[in-house]
């Protein structure tokens, strides 16, 4: 069996986490990793069994054994480290958001497109099995015709302009770190573009925004998201039809989901995975590039345009 050998960028939390999951892959191994630090990429090698480690990223670049690369540096770092490993022929999953604008979102397709290789954001939640079973419970249409979409993401965070949530440098803010949770679930289930926005924001003292509210009108629904760090939300989505509607906690890495009728919870589906859920868009990206294609079929590089259209559009609306 043809296995996809990785490299992370990045050895921060979320590098982590792949680290971990990419164990329960059955066609992914873990090549290298690299750091701005030597000393962070090999501690990180030696934790997670990665064979090389390399100081910068050019080398890890330039590796002959390396298939794809998973980007994992702050936000404002995914366009340059993204292109550079797809000018070096490597394919890329890059951690969610893709880019922090809808015009640096083209420009970075565009070097997918021009070079050939295969790029995705790392929209994981995408690909969790009760996300994918919601899905199916909508598209059969067991909740009729969808009417409401709603879904918050937000956890208290102290301000501190230093740190990278906060930082006007690093593309701070709720809206791309938590809040393009609740702009995809709200994608994935309108099935297409909403035709207005409204938003409300609230803002920490150095100006980035530190709680959103949302209203996208669609043509025939409607869906409210919100995210925060002011405060812990349900963090529940909940996709509403004239039916019945599909309850899903904790959607942004959703382990369940429930369907109701009325008062009357009428199915409930739970996986039993042991893992964080990467795996599940990390066994994907394998397949995808073992078959030969050049972006998902699940999150398709004109959903993470979309994202960014609807955050621009969120923004615009930022009152300081």
């Amino acid at each position: 069996m043809t296995v996809i050998r990785w490299g992370i960028v990045g050895a921060g939390r979320i590098a982590q986490t792949f680290a971990r999951d990419i164990k329960s892959t059955r066609n992914g191994v873990l090549q290298a990793v690299a750091a701005r630090s030597g000393h962070a990429a090999s501690a990180f090698a030696n934790t997670y069994d990665a064979p090389a480690a390399y100081e910068g990223y050019d080398a890890l670049y330039a590796d002959p054994d390396i298939d794809a690369v998973y980007v994992a540096t702050p936000h404002t770092l995914h366009v340059q480290n993204s292109s550079d490993a797809l000018r070096a022929g490597k394919a890329v999953l890059c951690e969610k958001p893709l880019t922090t604008s809808a015009a640096d979102c083209k420009r970075l397709i565009e070097v997918a497109e021009r070079s050939g290789s295969y790029l995705m954001e790392g929209m994981w939640t995408w690909f969790l099995p009760a996300i994918q079973t919601a899905k199916q419970w909508v598209d059969a249409g067991r909740i009729g015709n969808v009417v409401q979409i709603q879904a918050s993401f937000g956890y208290p965070m102290e301000y501190s302009a230093d740190c990278r949530e906060y930082s006007v440098d690093l593309a701070g803010g709720c809206l791309l770190d938590m809040g393009i949770y609740p702009v995809a679930f709200a994608t994935l289930f309108a099935g297409s573009e909403p035709v207005d926005i409204a938003a409300v924001s609230r803002h920490a003292p150095n100006g980035v925004e530190d709680d959103v509210v949302a209203t996208l009108q669609y043509d025939d629904l409607v869906a409210t998201i919100s995210t925060s760090f002011r405060a812990k939300l349900p963090n529940w989505g909940y996709v509403i039809g004239d039916r019945g509607y599909v309850a899903v906690p904790n959607f942004w890495c959703a382990n369940e989901c429930q369907l109701w009728v009325g008062d009357d919870r009428v199915d409930r589906f739970e996986d039993d995975r042991s893992t964080n859920g990467f795996d599940y868009q990390i066994e994907s990206v394998n397949g995808d590039l073992i078959a030969g294609r050049r972006q998902s079929e699940v999150v398709p590089l004109s959903a993470s345009l979309a994202f960014q259209q609807q955050m621009d559009r969120i923004r615009s609306q930022f009152r300081h």
